[in-house]
């Protein structure tokens, strides 16, 4: 048996306050006017002197040191790149081919067509406007005016000045 020296907890919950409900209204009142303050108020933009970078690490002289590469690490790397390039070029190969391929296929298919009916091959032959959907407006019929001066557009100067 343990010897308790702690005394029983007999606590009560807190009463809560009881809150004026025209000064609770005046609060959230203030609330929102401030909200209302802060969101009319345009973000503060950061001026771009601030992204310049220093003239101390724009000195040519500070270049990272290439690691020097043993041999064998050299020999490795240039093995890798030639097999990669082989790797490319059969690749790129492999798609011409399958590419000459199906163009001789439409050929072929395009010359039994044109046997087999004049309308239906000339009619294969049109392209057709909604696999590639395209619009295009020509130039103009009048040439562009000379002396005409392009407006600037409105525009309000914010720009900051800082002195010193």
């Amino acid at each position: 048996m343990t010897l308790k020296t702690s005394a029983p907890l007999r606590a009560e919950p807190k009463k809560k306050k009881k809150v004026d409900p025209r000064r609770e209204q005046v609060m959230k009142d203030r609330l929102r006017k401030k909200l209302r303050k802060l969101q009319k108020v345009p973000p503060e933009y950061i001026p771009i002197e601030d992204f310049v970078t220093p003239v101390s690490c724009m000195d040519e002289t500070r270049q990272r040191s290439r690691p020097r590469l043993s041999f064998d690490e050299s020999d490795g790397r240039a093995l890798l790149l030639k097999e990669w390039s082989l790797y490319k070029q059969k690749q790129h190969m492999d798609e011409m081919k399958a590419v000459e391929v199906a163009l001789e296929a439409q050929r072929e298919a395009l010359d039994e067509l044109k046997l087999e009916s004049e309308e239906l091959y000339q009619a294969a032959l049109k392209p057709d406007p909604l696999l590639f959907p395209f619009s295009h407006e020509g130039p103009a019929y009048t040439p562009p005016n000379s002396t005409y001066e392009a407006p600037d557009g409105k525009y309000n100067d914010i720009t900051k000045v800082y002195t010193q």
